[in-house]
């Protein structure tokens, strides 16, 4: 699985068409690739993709859009840490732990604002993918799929879990709320999403 970054957003497209043709040439196979933009919000939008149809059974294929998926959700802009400048905003970085995770490395370079290209290769050696994207402006990053599908399983299982704990802090927090407490943490999170906005004078 790769992920490149672009100094120009418009070469991610030229970057797609390029992969197309060195699969033609046998040079590497891609068994899908798509270009995505990642919003200023955090969302993850698809632009444009290739397939191979032909081999439907192949590692790889049909990984793309779950990883999209997971990329453009509330999980993607946790595991990327301040990628997302809407979570960035509300997170402190010390809130955050530095882990080698596949999927937190790959999100890291879907840059909020640009474009990036995600893909399933098959290579043979680096080199040929390299070299084509560094002609591009294009900074490559490999992980394996294993590792990116176990990570995506893993994923799929935390927020499940964190969805089940978010509800039961939820119950929990309105039948023994701190009224005080609560209404500064409000207030705190609110100057956080809109740090250029004095503040309002309490209401009674």
């Amino acid at each position: 699985m790769i992920a490149v970054s672009f100094e120009d957003d418009d070469n991610a497209y030229a970057a797609l068409t390029l992969l197309k043709e060195l699969d033609s040439q046998h040079q590497v196979g891609i068994q899908e690739a798509v270009v995505i933009v990642r919003e200023p919000d955090g969302r993850v939008v698809e632009k444009d993709r290739i397939a191979c149809f032909a081999m439907p059974n192949t590692l790889g294929v049909g990984l793309i859009g779950l990883l999209v998926g997971i990329l453009g959700g509330p999980l993607g802009l946790l595991i990327g840490g301040t990628a997302g400048l809407f979570v960035g905003s509300l997170f402190d970085i010390e809130d955050t732990d530095e882990i080698d995770s596949a999927l937190g490395a790959i999100s890291s370079s879907a840059r909020p604002g640009h474009t990036a290209l995600l893909a399933a290769a098959a290579e043979q050696s680096p080199e040929v993918i390299d070299a084509a994207m560094s002609a591009l402006g294009g900074t490559v990053l490999r992980r394996s799929v294993d590792d990116v599908e176990a990570e995506i399983a893993a994923a799929e299982r935390a927020e499940r879990k964190a969805k089940r704990k978010a509800r039961k802090e939820l119950l929990r927090g309105r039948r023994d709320h701190d009224r005080e407490a609560a209404h500064a943490k409000v207030d705190e999170l609110k100057a956080k999403l809109h740090p250029r906005e004095k503040d309002a004078s309490a209401a009674p």
